[in-house]
């Protein structure tokens, strides 16, 4: 007999479902918008997702939500329910007190002013002009800071900058990311400067012989058929499109990556292609009887961008797994058979200090990381202005990496994040980082031999571990809860600084 408790719980769950359903659609609207929308129709688009946004909200904050929630909560028999079902009302609830507590007429001035925001961005980069940028950036900004603002009261984070940040990694508060970061930079300092004495400069020439696009698409399916991820096959639930700046989105049975390529630098699309892979599994990995339910989501973008960075480093800068696609790579682009795997690895593998992120190596990847978590904290403490952010990142680029920026373009408007409004991500890069030396070690642990599999191109052994032990959880558990699950260790930068010395120490004999 269905409980009056779990009728509700029922109605619930069917209510949420739509909200998700809705936020796939814009998920799509927005690849298209990258993809393939003429640049003429953004003012059209930038009222499309305004009312979507508008309508997302309103279906999130449904009074029926809140009547069951309370319903469920002050039942007697709620504490028969199941860990899943506290989880799933512990999510809608913390979804629908943010949510109610935000004006809707906020949510669609923020969507609109996203959309608008981004196409300046592309603009104002193309032509290396900030000023270009600024005016719509500080709109963009304020409505933000107006959010987190609201949102901080209802997430009892203590700053504006922290409620922004649980949106990406929840319960992760400024005073934790800034320890945590200390101790990676300090780490990371003294590996550069090791590596830089005893490294040999590396011949990047294996890098810079030009590969026509359409050979490095083949690559590209290559490379994403090997990891497991189907975007050519007539069951596919994936593809690859090409955008200025990789991304991945999507949703269980439709999960779309791009790239960007470059006739004289086919090793840029190969680690974005890795990289967005790794972010495409893990979403079709979740427990598809979870779908729609709010615990059939990932659990945070550190963890997303943990996948995404071990398929793209761990794995795919590794000698094992050059060893095994190198031959096919090969035969897709013969103009490539004259590579010589050593020259290859200390290529992709070189430590060099440099002013853009996505092309940056392993060791100095997280600088860029802290660099941009303390002009965001700093930004939203009210310490700079948007005015000054071009100076303070040439500051912190010439401080933390030695390089002199000499232009935006490659400077402050190098990244979309700012532009998409997207305030408190960029930490989630480097907790990838760190949560990847935690995942390899304990992989490590459970599979001795996989790095000898991994020659022979069987990936079967880390898929299935990565699926049964991060992917398959979903938000069952926050990021930090699921990590120490995953690896029994706690939050710990010292395992990815124990990888990276191991590693570089065998690279280059130190």
């Amino acid at each position: 007999m269905t409980t009056k408790i779990h009728s509700d719980y029922t109605k619930l769950l069917s209510k949420t479902q739509d909200a998700t359903v809705l936020a796939t659609a814009e998920g799509i609207i927005h690849w298209d918008m990258e993809t393939g929308m003429p640049p003429g129709a953004i003012e059209q688009r930038s009222q499309q997702l305004a009312l979507l946004s508008c309508i997302h909200h309103k279906l999130s904050t449904d009074p029926q939500i809140g009547k069951l929630l309370n319903a469920i909560q002050k039942n007697a028999e709620y504490e028969t329910l199941t860990q899943i079902e506290k989880r799933n009302l512990y999510l809608i609830k913390k979804s629908y007190l943010e949510q109610t507590s935000l004006p809707e007429k906020l949510v669609g001035d923020i969507a609109r002013q996203e959309a608008v925001t981004v196409q300046i961005w592309k603009k104002a980069k193309a032509q290396k002009n900030f000023s270009l940028f600024k005016a719509d950036l500080q709109k963009l900004f304020d409505l933000s800071k107006q959010s987190a603002e609201i949102l901080m009261k209802v997430k009892e984070t203590k700053t504006p900058y922290e409620a922004l940040v649980d949106n990406f990694e929840p319960k992760m508060t400024t005073p934790k990311i800034t320890a945590t970061f200390s101790q990676l930079q300090r780490g990371l300092k003294q590996l550069v400067t090791k590596v830089e004495t005893l490294q040999p400069k590396p011949d990047l020439a294996a890098l810079s012989r030009p590969v026509a696009v359409e050979k490095q698409k083949n690559i590209a399916q290559l490379l994403t058929k090997t990891l497991g991820y189907d975007t050519v096959s007539s069951e596919a639930h994936g593809r690859i499109d090409e955008t200025e700046h990789p991304f991945t989105t999507g949703y269980y049975d439709d999960v779309r990556i791009t790239t960007h390529y470059y006739l004289n630098n086919f090793a840029s699309s190969i680690f974005s292609v890795l990289h967005e892979t790794g972010h495409a599994i893990y979403e079709q990995n979740l427990n598809p009887e979870w779908k729609y339910q709010p615990i059939g989501s990932p659990c945070s973008f550190g963890i997303h961008e943990s996948q995404s960075r071990f398929y793209e480093n761990v794995l795919g800068r590794s000698k094992e797994f050059w060893e095994s696609v190198m031959p096919k790579i090969k035969k897709v682009a013969p103009n490539l058979a004259w590579i010589e795997m050593g020259q290859f690895l200390s290529a992709v593998n070189k430590v060099e200090r440099s002013k853009i992120r996505i092309e940056a190596d392993e060791v100095t990847y997280s600088l860029h990381i802290i660099i941009r978590f303390e002009i965001e904290r700093d930004l939203f403490d009210g310490k700079i202005t948007i005015g000054e952010l071009p100076q303070v990142w040439n500051e912190k680029y010439a401080d933390y990496l030695g390089v002199d920026v000499t232009n935006d373009s490659e400077g402050v408007m190098q990244d979309t994040h700012w532009a998409s409004g997207l305030y408190g991500y960029f930490p989630s890069y480097a907790f990838g980082n760190i949560y990847d030396g935690q995942i390899t070690a304990k992989i490590t642990k459970d599979l001795p031999e996989w790095r000898s599999e991994l020659s022979s191109g069987n990936l079967n052994q880390v898929n299935k571990w990565l699926k049964t032990n991060i992917h398959a959880y979903g938000d069952l558990y926050d990021p930090e809860e699921l990590i120490e699950k995953a690896t029994g260790s706690k939050l710990d930068s010292a395992f990815y600084l124990k990888y990276l010395n191991e590693k570089y120490s065998k690279l280059y004999g130190f």
